[in-house]
């Protein structure tokens, strides 16, 4: 238990701390970092850990006597041991947790259980920058599923188009439904927008909750919307037009659209204002 007003030497304590933490996770930062640079569903996590620390830096109470807990060492502990025997067996992103989970646990023990209930969020909102091993291995048949439903659709609105499994035939060209068709990476950066959106807003529980889940609907008719237009776009202008021009970009549009639906909807769960102690 320490003031910081009391004892100017106090204020080294919690620095000392991040940089212990800081050093201890390099590892998993080098590989966090790859991964966003590589990998397409998780090239906004670059974003996700500035805003956490904007979020735990806002929220950090200021001026108030520190209490740690001794009880959070031991949960330290246990952590660490965790965190060395997942990184000699090589599971990077269960790594990744364990280093978040401690940075929070430090907070615990060094500040005591009020600061951690201020500041939960910020760690809880890293996680989700953490790349999920198993999301290849759902993207290609979640692609075909979108693909072939999206076939459905055209050939209901009278489009001359032919399914065959993953192979939908139009009159002037044929695509390859395939993992770029998922809509996976819209699902999770709708997710992580969708919960920091929910959490920066003033409202009733309910509502910042149905903002939160309204996140994978709105993800996945957004993305067989996509689809589906890009199949009319090909038709009509042809697959230049539909599988190059349309494809790249159509993803951007369909995204802002999918969060602007997200500010309505704020509305509609009356939503409206922004927490006043993050801005």
């Amino acid at each position: 238990m320490y003031n910081e007003r009391e004892n100017p030497v106090a204020f080294l304590i919690p620095i000392f701390t991040a940089l212990a933490w800081l050093l201890v996770g390099y590892p998993v930062l080098r590989w966090l970092w790859l991964q966003w640079r590589t990998n397409d569903f998780y090239s906004h996590g670059v974003l996700v850990f500035p805003i956490a620390l904007y979020i735990g830096w806002r929220l950090w109470p200021r001026g108030t006597e520190w209490k740690g807990h001794d009880v959070g060492l031991v949960v330290l502990g246990v952590l660490v041991v965790a965190y060395i025997w997942v990184s000699r067996q090589r599971a990077d992103y269960l790594a990744a947790f364990l280093w978040i989970a401690m940075g929070a646990v430090l907070v615990w023990s060094v500040a005591g259980w009020a600061v951690l209930r201020r500041v939960w969020f910020a760690f809880a909102f890293a996680l989700l920058a953490v790349p999920l091993p198993f999301l290849n291995a759902l993207s290609l048949p979640l692609g075909q599923i979108t693909g072939t439903v999206a076939g459905r659709v055209v050939q209901f609105l009278g489009l001359p188009v032919v399914v065959q499994g993953s192979l939908i035939s139009l009159p002037n060209a044929q695509l390859v439904v395939g993992a770029p068709c998922s809509g996976l990476r819209s699902m999770i950066s709708l997710l992580t927008l969708s919960t920091l959106f929910a959490f920066i807003v003033r409202g009733p529980w309910w509502g910042r909750l149905v903002l939160l889940l309204s996140a994978l609907p709105l993800a996945i008719v957004g993305n067989l919307a996509r689809v589906s237009s890009l199949l009319v776009v090909a038709n009509r202008w042809g697959p230049e037009a539909g599988f190059d021009f349309y494809h790249t970009y159509s993803g951007y549009v369909f995204f802002l659209a999918a969060f602007a639906f997200l500010i309505f909807l704020a509305r509609g769960v009356r939503c409206q204002q922004l927490r006043a102690d993050l801005f």
